[in-house]
Formats: C-alpha cells, structure tokens, sequence
C-alpha cells in the first residue's frame, strides 16, 4: 500500500491565524531584484504579485495511511536562478519512506520544478522515482514563448502560462481564494494536458502536527483523467492568509484514506522585483 500512499503525495501539488504568523513575520527580510531589461515582465504578458513563498521556504510532512506512518516528504524553495534570461525559483520536492516500510519496499522520490519568479509558471520539470526494483528519470522543458514543450522526442502544444504537477500549487498560493469561486489552471504532467479546476470549498480551522491553523479549503477537478484522478477525491488544506501554506493534504481511496501533514516549516525570503 505503501506505493500508492507516497506517488499520491507526489501528486497532490495542487495544493494558522494571521495572529500566529505574525510573530515569525518580524525580521524576515525582503531581498528586491531589478530587471537589467526593460519590459522584462512584459516580455510574457503577466506578473503574478508573490508574497506567499520565497526563497529557503521548506515544508516537512508526515504521510500516513489511515493511522499508519508510511514516510516523509519535504518541499523546499531552494535558490533564485537564471533561467531563459529570467529569474526562477527552483523548486526540490521529496518523499521517502520511512524506516520499517523500507525494510521491503524502499522509496526516494525526488521531483524538481523551474518556476518563472515573475509570471509564476513552469520552465522546466524533473522527476527521478526510486521505488523498490522500479527505477524512472524523466524531465521536459517549456518553452514559453511558444507556448510548446519537448517531452521525450515530441513536441508538444501547450497553453500560456502552463504550469508543471509542482509549480501549479505554489501558482495556486499567490492567488485570491474565496469560498465558492474557483480558478482555473491550464497544467502539462507526463505527455498530456490537463485543464484543472481549483474549487474553493470553505474555511476551516484545523490542528496539525505543525500546530493550529485557519484554513481555506481547496479541492482540485480536472475536467479531463489525469494525475488528480483517484479513487475518490483529493481535499487540500492552505492557511487562510498570505502564505496559504499547505498543511493537510487528504485523499480517499477505495479502502481508508492517504494523507500528508504538516509537521514543521521554515518560511522564505519573499523576492520583490522591481520592473
């Protein structure tokens, strides 16, 4: 079970009190970056305002099934990069098993997304899969400008600002969410496009092992099969403030439920650009 427990982690990148972050907000400093060209956001149509996430933001979860503890994962903003020309975060998600699950099925996943830091859309994707006896690398590039992406020997058409199975929840995190709306993303995952849905469920208050959190709740639909397509429905839990930080992700199966919780985090240094 332990299989379908951790690549549900994996594919779940969808996706506390303002009072409780207040504290941490004091002294976390702002690094500004100015573009060397003029237009430089302009050059793609969009900036996305970012105080959600920055640089050395990294967050640890536990991933259960049903009261199991089956293994780890973390998700981490790295470095600032430059990449095509542009500033991006390079993003670095893992998810291990854990000691006694590794003694017959051992896993270390690792998967990298290249994050455009002023539209907030992808420009390169990795995933490396260490599962038991199964051993998958595979990576694809976008290109942006236009709108295409080379994945094994195809190249394939894309939508604007598409976004990679990482990228798309931390473009999820610099948006507005109020209940009863949704938005409405366009994302690319192993050879195919899936349009999805981020529907905005409700607020909610919930305990972690992280602490206490009010939360708005999210669930993603897409409008065709793909990587969100299980047995049930996935649910994501983000802070209800400006950093929308996930901390409870739960999807149900056919038999009990798959879950991945927040149990510590270090926030980043938000980057401001200035155009």
């Amino acid at each position: 079970m332990l299989k379908p427990v951790l690549l549900t982690f994996m594919g779940i990148v969808t996706l506390g009190t303002l009072a409780y972050f207040s504290n941490l907000f004091i002294g976390s400093a702002s690094a500004q970056v100015r573009s060397s060209e003029a237009g430089f956001a302009e050059e793609f149509g969009r900036y996305v305002e970012n105080v959600a996430f920055g640089i050395g933001e990294k967050l640890d979860f536990e991933i259960g099934y049903g009261f199991i503890n089956a293994g780890y994962a973390t998700m981490e903003v790295k470095e600032l990069i430059e990449y095509e020309g542009r500033p991006c975060y390079r993003v670095v998600s893992t998810a291990t098993s854990n000691k006694f699950f590794s003694s017959f099925y051992k896993v270390e996943d690792e998967v990298i997304s290249i994050i455009d830091a002023l539209g907030i859309f992808s420009w390169y994707f990795e995933k490396n899969l260490r599962e038991g006896n199964y051993r998958s690398d595979r990576s694809y590039s976008f290109n942006q400008q236009d709108h295409l992406v080379y994945y094994n020997e195809d190249t394939i058409e894309v939508a604007r600002y598409v976004q990679d199975a990482l990228s798309i929840l931390y473009f999820t995190r610099t948006q507005q969410l109020q209940p009863g709306e949704s938005i409405y993303v366009d994302n690319f995952t192993d050879g195919k496009n899936y349009p999805l849905e981020v529907r905005v469920l409700r607020r909610e208050t919930i305990k972690v092992k992280a602490g206490k959190f009010d939360c708005i709740v999210v669930e993603p639909l897409l409008q065709t099969a793909g990587i969100f397509k299980h047995e049930g429905k996935l649910t994501v839990w983000l802070t209800d403030d400006r950093l929308k930080l996930p901390v409870l992700m739960k999807s149900k199966v056919l038999v009990g439920s798959i879950s991945a919780e927040l149990t510590g985090y270090t926030l980043g240094e938000i980057v401001e650009f200035e155009q």
